[in-house]
């Protein structure tokens, strides 16, 4: 997609380095590269750097089903099939990754790190969310890169922060979520918080959050000049979205309980289950008018029966109350059931799985999912944009990135090494296509 000087995209004109694991830190770099900003991933090939591409092992189709069916999927490639480079056709990765550029570069071998410093030159803002010791030992801080690059804006993620007692502890979005409490509040009461299973929403939140904070720092840099060093804890960045409970605690001394698909005054709040096998809908019901329509809808008289025929008395007896709702639930089709509660009012909406959700039909009228076409991975539809807006048209503009695919571009024209320099990079194993065959070998 082009661009007219009219439409161009905000963040045109914004270059952005990126060393980045997991999620949280791809999911910045994937907002402000869907927003017009030339992002640029920077991975080594001469060894596996955790968590990014996923996978060098080339797992059988046996293996990648057993994955995806214990909700493994973050490895999965397409048809489970391997291929000659899983790593250019993970999921996971796949699904960050468009807009972006990739080069290779080891930034922790001399000469890597001088190439690194030769983009940072080249660069508006660089991204990290790794561990602040590693960064540190590979000579990367915002004071060292300053140096080169005075206007510099740097966004850091680490997991608690860039000091205090936990500054060198490693941690994902799941593991942050549990120690400053979401697994307890979504965990269920009667049950422990393994059942929650895994939501990482810390990194979603942190994506979101750390693309925020770069626009914010970019506005500054063009009213006054001065770059800065953004510190962003994942655990941090999390924390407000806790703010009621945190409240509940400083106002009333009152530690909550685990909510589950509960509501603290709302009743019935929850999942009941639909016709058909593993099918639910969520129905919320936050006044006694809302709950009579319910009883209307669902061809029952729960409203007449004392236990229930107040809000008060409803969350009293919520156990029972969902039990009712749930026999009643059972026998409708969960979308028949949404449309005929959404029709009347009532908040519902189906619990859908995957397929489900790629043939909905109000993502599909909004021509929500876009098709892209990867040479590793082939064509498949893929999420589209978070948000849209009304006078700058946009959509995914080229696919996710093979390892070192922009290395030409990258290393020739922006960074203006000479054919001899790069191919000495080459022959040095620090600038390629592919992981080495012993690291291959290693990995499988």
């Amino acid at each position: 997609m082009t661009n007219d000087n009219t439409h161009r995209l905000p963040l045109e004109g914004v270059r952005v380095a990126a060393v980045t694991v997991v999620w949280a830190g791809p999911h910045v770099t994937q907002l402000l590269a869907e927003w017009g900003a030339d992002v640029i991933r920077v991975e080594p090939m001469n060894r596996v750097q955790p968590y990014s591409r996923l996978s060098l092992q080339r797992q059988s189709p046996e293996v990648q089903r057993l994955s995806a069916q214990s909700g493994t999927t973050f490895a999965l490639t397409p048809d489970l099939d391997p291929g000659s480079d899983p790593w250019n056709r993970s999921a996971a990765f796949n699904a960050h990754a468009r807009n972006k550029r990739a080069i290779t570069c080891d930034i922790t071998s001399p000469d890597g790190h001088d190439t690194f410093l030769r983009l940072i030159k080249e660069c508006d803002v660089l991204v990290e969310n790794n561990v602040p010791e590693t960064i540190e030992k590979a000579g990367i801080t915002y004071e060292e890169l300053r140096r080169v690059n005075p206007n510099m804006i740097m966004l850091r993620m680490p997991a608690f922060g860039l000091d205090g007692p936990y500054k060198n502890f490693r941690g994902f979005g799941t593991h942050v979520e549990g120690m400053i409490g979401h697994h307890h509040l979504r965990g269920y009461e009667d049950l422990g918080p393994d059942y929650t299973g895994d939501a990482f929403t810390a990194d979603a939140i942190a994506g979101v959050m750390g693309a925020f904070a770069v626009t914010a720092a970019v506005r500054h840099r063009e009213r006054t000049g001065q770059g800065q060093q953004i510190e962003m804890p994942l655990a941090e960045a999390f924390l407000p979205v806790l703010g009621e409970w945190i409240l509940e605690y400083t106002y009333n001394n009152r530690v909550a309980p685990s909510q589950g698909n509960s509501h603290p005054t709302h009743a019935p709040h929850g999942i009941y289950p639909a016709t058909g096998d593993d099918n639910w809908i969520a129905i919320d019901i936050e006044t006694d008018e809302e709950f009579v329509t319910l009883n209307d809808v669902l061809g029952i008289q729960l409203h007449r029966d004392d236990r229930f025929a107040t809000n008060e008395a409803r969350m009293e007896h919520r156990r029972d109350l969902d039990a009712a709702i749930g026999e009643a639930t059972s026998s409708w089709d969960k979308f028949e059931l949404f449309h005929a509660l959404q029709g009347r009012g009532v908040i519902a909406g189906p619990v859908m799985d995957e397929l489900e959700a790629l043939e909905s039909e109000q993502l599909a009228a909004r021509g929500w999912f876009e098709e892209i076409t990867q040479a590793a991975a082939g064509t498949h539809r893929h999420p589209g944009l978070l948000f849209k807006m009304q006078d700058t048209p946009n959509q995914i503009r080229r696919p996710p990135p093979a390892l070192g695919e922009d290395n030409d571009d990258v290393y020739l024209d922006l960074l203006g090494y000479s054919r001899e320099e790069y191919d000495a990079l080459i022959e040095k194993g620090l600038v390629g296509t592919t992981y080495p065959e012993e690291l291959l070998r290693s990995a499988n």
